[in-house]
């Protein structure tokens, strides 16, 4: 989460990552590239379609081909990006520079069953994390870094995100899995698996998974999206994160962190302390029915870590293994986020602590009794149910 810039010259930036892809192969007028076919009764069929550049019209994926991302691929405003239950789409291991993003005014139509996921993997012989950028969308929703329909600029490709369109609508991720992606694109720039920036709450998000990324599993960058089925393993930094103001919900929601893998399971900033808060307003999202494994044998992280003033209301959790349960941190002398505490804008419901050093961490001199009721009530989410079929890498 660092500096975001607002937007200018985005057009120019654009057709410079354009002339950017120096690909030899054959351009298709969609921007695909194909470079093998297979001959079948005389006829030929292309296997593998290489994506990268700007998309200014729709883009329609097929089953049963191959599909490469070679680098920046962007779907421009006014486009929509269709991928059909079952692709699998790997990305070139080239590291953050490869990366897949919906631009504001974008769509991307990927509705995946159980049976058949829609799946984002390094194309890797040997994957590891970092491979890749990740999925990346962008959309009109609040920010509190900007005001009215101002925009800032993501932290990967300089795109705009922000606006007054709490209901804007980016498309559909139903079932999708993004393997193998993050990473520090250079000091102050990081990708995640899913990178949520200004996305509104007419996205469906549903059933979605990161695995194995070098970042965050899932962040969000303000924005009003709700997000329900989410898991996330082994995320080298934060599994789930927000700032700038994210007012959304998180619905089901089951974190692994592996022996000595990953920090906070939780990192939530009621704003972007290395920008500014423009609107004044602070992180309010409602998060429900959540389970968090730490594996780690010396675990000195947090279950949740709550800062920046964000708010919240958390209900049904279950937190196992962490150093921490619940951690919440006055770092911010102008809006300390104990306040809220005093004020019920941050609450836990219904809380189990297992295997925790310690259940809660307070500053302000708040009583653990004042922010959550219910512990041991917890239960968490039902993740045996609903992650049967089309997720890897749980027990």
């Amino acid at each position: 989460m660092k500096n975001k810039f607002l937007f200018l010259g985005i057009a120019a930036a654009l057709f410079i990552a354009c002339e950017a892809d120096d690909t030899a192969d054959i351009v298709i007028n969609d921007n695909s590239v194909t470079n093998n076919t297979t001959t079948t009764g005389g006829s030929t069929e292309e296997t593998e379609v290489r994506i990268s550049g700007i998309y200014t019209e729709d883009l329609t994926l097929e089953s049963g081909k191959d599909y490469i991302l070679t680098g920046a691929t962007i779907m421009a405003s006014g486009t929509t990006l269709t991928i059909p239950a079952g692709t699998t789409i790997k990305a070139q291991a080239a590291g953050t520079s490869v990366y897949l993003a919906i631009a504001q005014g974008a769509q991307i139509i990927a509705d995946g069953t159980a049976a058949n996921p829609i799946v984002f993997t390094s194309a890797a012989s040997n994957p590891s994390a970092g491979d890749w950028g990740g999925l990346i969308l962008l959309g009109r929703a609040p920010i509190n870094s900007v005001t009215g329909t101002a925009t800032s600029t993501s932290e990967i490709g300089n795109l705009p995100y922000g606006g007054n369109q709490s209901d804007d609508d980016s498309g559909i991720l139903r079932y999708v899995r993004v393997e193998y992606s993050g990473g520090a694109a250079d000091g102050q720039s990081e990708n995640n698996g899913f990178s949520f920036y200004g996305v509104g709450n007419g996205t469906i998000v549903e059933y979605i998974q990161a695995v194995e990324g070098d970042d965050d599993g899932v962040e969000f960058f303000g924005g009003t999206v709700d997000v329900r089925y989410v898991v996330v393993v082994n995320a080298a930094d934060d599994s789930i994160d927000w700032t700038e103001g994210f007012s959304g919900s998180v619905t089901d929601a089951y974190v692994i962190q592996g022996d000595g893998i990953g920090d906070e399971a939780f990192e939530c900033d009621g704003f972007n302390t290395d920008y500014t808060n423009a609107t004044g307003t602070f992180s309010n999202p409602t998060v429900s029915n959540v389970t968090i494994v730490s594996e780690s044998t010396a675990d000195s992280t947090r279950g949740f870590l709550l800062r920046a003033g964000t708010q919240g209301t958390f209900t049904n959790i279950v937190i196992i293994g962490k150093a921490t349960g619940i951690s919440v941190d006055d770092d911010d002398a102008g809006t300390p986020t104990s306040q809220n505490i005093t004020d019920d804008t941050l609450t836990f419901t219904d809380v189990t602590f297992t295997n925790v050093g310690a259940n809660t961490e307070i500053d302000g001199g708040v009583a653990e009794g004042d922010l959550v009721t219910g512990i041991g009530n917890g239960t968490g989410t039902d993740y045996a149910t609903w992650t049967a079929g089309w997720t890897v890498g749980i027990n």
